[in-house]
């Protein structure tokens, strides 16, 4: 018996040891990807800290690139907490693009993961104060961009908008310098890059040619929010933003509560603008008070429910004429 059964036990042995080479040669490969920030299928890894930084690296990508999203569709980006696997991600990404200041927890994975893996778009910008630090002007980002450099930073030190995708042109500037940062992080697609990079920005500069002319001629050019996140769209066409609160977070004070109403009655508004993904009851409240009524802008902060960050931005721009009385 034990003669007739070795060869056969030999067989299995052998078959075993052949399956287990297979599995630890694909073992091999896939750490490979993971060290080289390669997905399986061989394009760069790119992870997007919030939606409009998605869209744009999918842009300026295109088939070179596979993009991960840390905030899914739904979620305050600005309360983001990130998973172990999340975090992890970051090990091995190409690069992570985002925007200090507006997830500090993924501020603080950037600077202890990909310290010299990452794209901070408000590099590449002139950056706008914070509402509530005009006396600080607009320091800590200069006008000239950075965005070749690794760099780590904490979220305390920050005193700029971070919003800034809500101007197209200088949302035109970062495509620019991301498709010049992934040239540098995949040399074998640098070409589709810039390219792809200077189709988008060429999309996004006549996205902002459709915004001036239609908000140049309005009845009103005070713009009152929920919250102050529209400084970029106000600062580009001239518009007047007035804040019922500083960041989502925050209750408004009873002063600055009747501020806004006064200044609302004042100039005659007609429309109180609140926003996807938070409360309008203190916008409708306010709404009521001057005898307004309410229209949501969407400060693109997710994935809209229905089209992309384009579409987006049309939509605004119908909903402010509305409210505006543009011509």
């Amino acid at each position: 018996m034990m003669s007739d059964s070795s060869p056969r036990i030999r067989m299995r042995v052998a078959g075993l040891l052949t399956g287990i080479a297979a599995l630890t040669a694909t073992a091999a490969c896939g750490a490979g990807n993971a060290a080289s920030g390669s997905a399986a299928d061989g394009r760069t890894e790119v992870t997007a800290a919030l939606y409009p930084l998605e869209w744009l690296a999918g842009q300026v990508g295109g088939p070179d690139v596979s993009v991960t999203a840390l905030t899914e569709p739904g979620v305050e980006p600005h309360d983001l907490e990130l998973t172990p696997a999340q975090v992890a991600g970051m090990e091995r990404t190409s690069l992570v693009v985002y925007i200090r200041g507006v997830q500090p927890a993924v501020d603080e994975a950037v600077g202890q993961h990909a310290a010299d893996r990452n794209f901070d778009a408000a590099d590449v910008v002139k950056v706008l104060a914070l509402p509530a630090e005009e006396e600080h002007g607009e320091e800590g980002h200069g006008e000239e961009g950075h965005g070749e450099e690794g760099h780590t930073h904490s979220a305390s030190d920050v005193s700029y908008d971070p919003h800034l995708w809500l101007d197209p042109s200088r949302f035109a500037s970062v495509a620019t310098a991301l498709g010049g940062r992934l040239a540098v992080a995949d040399p074998a697609h640098a070409a589709g890059y810039r390219e792809r990079a200077a189709e988008t920005a060429a999309a996004l500069t006549a996205l902002d040619g459709e915004l001036a002319e239609g908000l140049a001629k309005c009845s009103s050019r005070s713009l009152v929010t929920g919250h102050e996140a529209f400084g970029y769209l106000a600062d580009r066409y001239k518009l007047t933003q007035v804040g019922i609160s500083v960041d989502p977070d925050s209750e408004p004070s009873p002063a600055r509560l009747a501020e806004v109403v006064e200044i609302a009655k004042r100039e005659k508004v007609t429309t109180i603008f609140t926003e996807t993904l938070v409360s309008p009851k203190v916008a409708e409240v306010l709404a009521q008070e001057v005898g307004a009524k309410t229209a949501v802008l969407d400060p693109i902060e997710s994935r809209p429910e229905q089209g992309d960050y384009m579409s987006a931005m049309r939509q605004n721009l119908t909903t402010l004429r509305a409210a505006l009385g543009c011509s």
